[in-house]
């Protein structure tokens, strides 16, 4: 069966996708993954002026994408809910190429709208984790069979919809049995005007630069309200504990990447809960990386309650060099809406640990924010701004403006209190030009005196108060803000988060690898810690993050 599976998404990061689409490729050789960008929202003009809508395409370009897939027995899509209406349209326009065409959508969006995602002209839709359903799946439709059973499937049958409940989520053994996920294997990518065309280098420099984007774990220990999460917990309580493979798996992916691309020498870990995974596993994974890899890996979705001087140590010195930790606000009352138990004390405590490794280790680490909230106070704003004044430095912000999923708790307690939400196309990197989201981007370049800040205060105001907003100001705001935050890396030689061209021929010319041999300070092997002075005998097992 000739299968086509397609990514829709701003870029090509895609690190489900590329698992899913792996190990289709394994039990369907006869598979090709595209990758349709909409829009590169990393670009200089979008971030100097706030501007990070989902990219749009015209009829042209739709018919143009459809034609490309519409030769296939089998095409699988992928999307979050941000770019569902884009794909519902390809879905539609390739239906009526192919009415006979089986067509399944997955990823993020069917999985926390199932209701929506199902109204599209597809034949089914996947709603929990895809491997081993799709492989059911596959294998039914390949025979003939009825496939309107397989678990984590909602299947059409006529006028009917037949909602099947979930398999067991998969465990680590099974997590290690899957391929590595698919990168540079032939995959395929829309340009306007030409179709699909094979990827080449430059699009991969183009979209990632010199870094690479991987998951070692997943899952969440906590249950935030406005985090699609909730609702893969929901659909399995199991979710809150972390899984992962082992440090070998992972460290073996790496090198998979390397071999094929040698330019890749950073790496970017987009697990929601790293920190969580327990300080012997840490350990493990930071001696193969430091012995085998030996270069930088930034670690996202770090979590205040899971920050460990001893977990910090250990990775920094295997070649952690930035940080990025969600704070979401400074407001206890919001915090407590949001169900998020990070209390701004956590929050302080976390910012002086991570702050004794940048800038002496790391890059200027990244904290984010939720702005905009329409049922805020202006005291919960300027408690926000307040710790955020507090915090030790350097830090730069990720600035979010709210914006509700659906069928997350956050959207039910929306509809509640009767808040008019705005469509989900609406991109959260769009930040309003307030004053309270201006003092934000000040905060994280400069810390004004007490004196200046106090008056500063004066004209903030909760996002749903009228108010002025200053357009040019928050241009000037955003270019210093952005002209720091490029020093903190060059100085670091880090392009994690600057894709391009320019940090490729910093690694063809040498310069990152002098820079890091010569230039910055490694940090010397720790002391293991006294908690952990057992053999290190460590079964690859879920993690109850519970326990730090």
């Amino acid at each position: 069966m000739r299968i086509k599976l397609v990514s829709l998404e701003d870029g090509t990061t895609s690190c489900g996708f590329r698992k899913i689409a792996a190990f289709t490729s394994r039990i369907n050789p006869d598979t090709e993954s595209y990758y349709i960008t909409t829009k590169r929202y990393a670009s200089l003009g979008n971030i100097l002026f706030g501007s990070h809508g989902i990219g749009k395409m015209g009829d042209d370009q739709i018919d143009e994408i459809a034609q490309g897939l519409a030769d296939a027995d089998m095409v699988g899509f992928s999307s979050m809910t941000g770019y569902a209406n884009i794909t519902r349209r390809v879905i539609s326009r390739v239906r009526e190429i192919r009415p006979d065409m089986l067509m399944v959508w997955g990823g993020i969006h069917p999985i926390i709208q199932p209701e929506d995602a199902i109204t599209a002209e597809v034949d089914a839709i996947c709603t929990g984790e895809g491997e081993f359903a799709f492989e059911q799946f596959l294998q039914l439709a390949k025979e003939g069979r009825d496939y309107s059973k397989v678990e984590n499937f909602w299947v059409k049958r006529g006028n009917d919809v037949i909602q099947n409940g979930f398999l067991p989520l998969m465990s680590t053994a099974e997590m290690e049995s899957l391929p590595f996920p698919q990168y540079g294997e032939g995959e395929k990518i829309y340009r306007e005007g030409k179709g699909f065309e094979p990827m080449v280098l430059s699009d991969y420099v183009v979209h990632g630069g010199v870094d690479y984007s991987t998951l070692w774990s997943i899952g969440c220990p906590f249950r935030c309200s406005y985090c699609g999460n909730t609702k893969f917990i929901e659909n399995d309580p199991n979710y809150t504990k972390i899984r992962h493979t082992s440090a070998r798996y992972i460290v073996d992916e790496v090198k998979s990447v390397r071999a094929r691309f040698p330019h890749v020498s950073q790496v970017s870990f987009h697990d929601d809960s790293f920190m969580a995974i327990p300080y012997r596993q840490l350990e493990e994974f930071a001696e193969l990386w430091h012995d085998e890899l030996d270069i930088p890996f930034t670690v996202y979705g770090v979590i205040p309650n899971y920050v460990r001087r001893d977990k910090f140590e250990i990775l920094t010195w295997a070649g952690m060099n930035r940080v990025r930790m969600g704070i979401q606000s400074g407001s206890q009352a919001l915090l407590d809406f949001y169900k998020r138990p990070t209390p701004p004390e956590k929050i302080m405590h976390a910012a002086e640990v991570i702050s004794e490794f940048a800038p002496k280790y790391h890059v200027a680490p990244s904290y984010d924010m939720i702005m905009d909230n329409p049922i805020e106070t202006r005291q919960d704003v300027i408690d926000t701004l307040e710790l955020a004044y507090a915090m030790p430095r350097p830090f730069t912000f990720i600035i979010f403006s709210l914006k509700v999923i659906p069928n997350t708790g956050l959207a039910e307690e929306m509809r509640k209190r009767g808040v008019n939400l705005e469509a989900i196309d609406s991109s959260y990197l769009e930040i309003p030009p307030r004053m309270a989201n201006l003092l934000l981007y000040m905060l994280a370049t400069w810390r004004p005196p007490r004196w200046l800040f106090d008056r500063l205060l004066k004209r903030v105001e909760a996002s749903a108060t009228p108010q002025p907003l200053y357009p040019r100001t928050a241009f000037v705001f955003r270019a210093l803000f952005f002209g720091k935050k490029v020093y903190n890396h060059l100085k670091m030689m880090d392009f994690s988060t600057m894709p391009g061209w320019i940090s490729y021929y910093a690694y063809r010319t040498g310069l990152i690898g002098f820079w890091r041999r010569h230039i910055i300070k490694r940090m010397p092997r720790p002391e293991p810690p006294k908690h952990a002075s057992s053999p290190n005998v460590i079964p690859v097992i879920a993690t109850d993050a519970t326990n730090p």
